[in-house]
């Protein structure tokens, strides 16, 4: 697989990366949006990914309390991969908090996923206490003083965004990426100001559910009963029924033609519109429970779709 750079950073990511949310064993934030996995389960997951040419992985504070980050870790481990031949990033929570805890937490976040450094810290969500230049100067103290390589933030407008990017600018160090939510049913970064300034400072869009929590895989559509199986909470996030079903169907089943046409599968070809269309500003962490998934994710970053597919795609998704 092919990498492009992290921001304006040194960093060099593969424009597929694993979201490990489901690494959280039941435990931590919103707990039960994923079923539980084994830690045999979480290795075999972790080594496809390797196995596949993804180079990096997406983990958070809150995600368990620091569960994620260690089962991580401890697979990476058992699989001989050694410090620094995998990139890391993750999160801090800051709901309560200062930017003050930035700095008390970060031992934590290096505990738990020792021996591996983090390559990426992000702010999780625009809801300190403290300012963004508060919490933007704490960062940056942590990458001067080598306990991280680069910081992001998540979920952040393009206002947010620009004042993040100011404040660490002040700082000699660059914003390197904004995680949000986009894909071929949520695109609302390309009408919010987000996308444009991303692309205008140089900082990476990560695409967080790019699959619309599975409805772009086409696997509801194959099997309508498989919604079911859901939790009811991820059943309302991606607005899964009947009603979703059939106003996707037409962009799924577009999905299904380009996919046959070469000979690969619908996740793929989901995923190589979202990392190819803005060209290389969008890369994209889907997040997998089983190694097949992995592998089809992994697939996009050596897929080429063609202009007529990318626009056919653009054409179908787009909000009516």
């Amino acid at each position: 697989m092919t990498t492009r750079r992290l921001g304006r950073t040194d960093i060099e990511i593969t424009p597929v990366g694993l979201g490990c949310w489901q690494f959280a064993q039941g435990s931590g934030l919103v707990a039960r949006y994923w079923e539980a996995m084994s830690a045999a389960a979480i290795q075999e997951v972790v080594a496809a990914a390797r196995e596949a040419g993804i180079g990096w992985f997406d983990t958070a504070e809150a995600y368990g309390k620091g569960t994620s980050e260690q089962m991580l870790s401890r697979a990476l481990q058992a699989l001989g991969v050694k410090p620094g031949a995998t990139l890391i990033a993750t999160k801090w929570m800051p709901f309560l908090r200062t930017a003050r805890s930035i700095g008390s937490t970060i031992e934590r976040r290096l505990e738990c996923l020792r021996p591996f450094p983090i390559d990426l810290h992000q702010i999780h969500q625009p809801a300190s206490f403290s300012s963004i230049p508060s919490q933007m100067k704490a960062m940056a103290r942590l990458v001067k003083a080598h306990q991280i390589r680069s910081v992001g933030v998540s979920n952040f407008s393009a206002a947010q965004m620009e004042a993040a990017h100011a404040a660490l600018a002040a700082e000699g160090v660059a914003l390197a990426s904004n995680q949000v939510r986009f894909n071929l049913l949520d695109r609302r970064i390309e009408r919010n100001g987000v996308l444009a300034s991303a692309k205008k400072l140089g900082v990476t869009i990560i695409a967080y559910s790019p699959l619309a929590q599975g409805i772009l895989s086409g696997k509801f559509h194959d099997d309508p009963g498989a919604m079911r199986k859901a939790s009811g909470l991820r059943r309302m996030v991606g607005r899964l029924g009947p009603r979703m079903l059939e106003s996707t169907r037409p962009l799924v089943e577009e999905l299904r033609a380009i996919a046959r046409s070469h000979g690969t599968s619908l996740t793929a070809v989901a995923l190589a519109w979202e990392i190819d269309f803005h060209g290389e500003t969008v890369v994209v962490i889907p997040g997998a429970s089983r190694p097949a998934q992995v592998r089809d994710a992994a697939a996009a970053g050596g897929l080429t779709l063609s202009a007529r597919e990318l626009a056919r795609l653009d054409e179908l998704s787009r909000p009516r």
